[in-house]
């Protein structure tokens, strides 16, 4: 559920986790994960087949978009939108001069202007399975314009434990390779973005 308080603005859940108030309702569950549905399809997959014109950098004009999206959906609003935008933890998308955009997931062309990462090393999951060739080949993208980089060893455990019940994380020497030329962009806090990384920059990590 996203509420917004009157003081510290939009949450998830009963209660501001600020100060308790219960705030303003915006959407349900079911209502909050339809319009998730439609905004991570809109802005990272499929930005044509609903009419929207996507810019070199993901963004899209926002007026454009909440229109799109009203006549799909009646009960949404803009207010609606940045609530749900605003309120999510896991920071996918962002708003900025009336534009709006996808920050990582896409599977369209774009080519993201974040801020350079500066980590010395960035993190991997990956099934057992997996471990071998990604040792040997690199790690390039799968149905995604990016490979999805965690920037702590929990972050990539807990992403990998999505797809297989026993991860393995691997470890990637970022520093070493931005010296190299690759470059590695933040999407946010937790994921950094790469076109492809050699194998030569790769190794397990420890479980210590």
């Amino acid at each position: 559920m996203i509420r917004r308080c009157q003081e510290h603005g939009y949450f998830r859940g009963e209660n501001c986790p600020e100060c308790g108030e219960k705030g303003r309702y915006l959407l349900d569950d079911e209502r909050e994960q339809r319009l998730g549905r439609f905004v991570s399809g809109a802005l990272r997959h499929f930005p044509d087949d609903l009419g929207l014109q996507m810019d070199l950098q993901g963004w899209v004009d926002l007026d454009r978009f909440c229109a799109v999206m009203k006549k799909r959906y009646p009960w949404t609003s803009e207010d609606r939108l940045v609530g749900l935008v605003e309120s999510d933890t896991k920071k996918r998308y962002e708003i900025e001069d009336r534009y709006i955009r996808a920050r990582y997931g896409h599977s369209v062309d774009v080519d993201l202007d974040h801020p350079v990462c500066d980590s010395e090393f960035l993190y991997y999951g990956v099934s057992q399975e997996e471990v071998e060739m990604l040792l040997d080949q690199g790690i390039s993208p799968i149905r995604q314009t990016y490979v999805h980089l965690s920037t702590s060893r929990q972050r990539a455990n807990e992403a990998a434990s999505v797809h297989t019940d026993n991860p393995i994380v691997l470890k990637i020497n970022a520093l070493e390779a931005s010296e190299e030329g690759i470059e590695f962009i933040c999407a946010n806090e937790d994921i950094a973005l790469t076109e492809y990384v050699p194998s030569e920059f790769i190794s397990i990590e420890d479980d210590d």
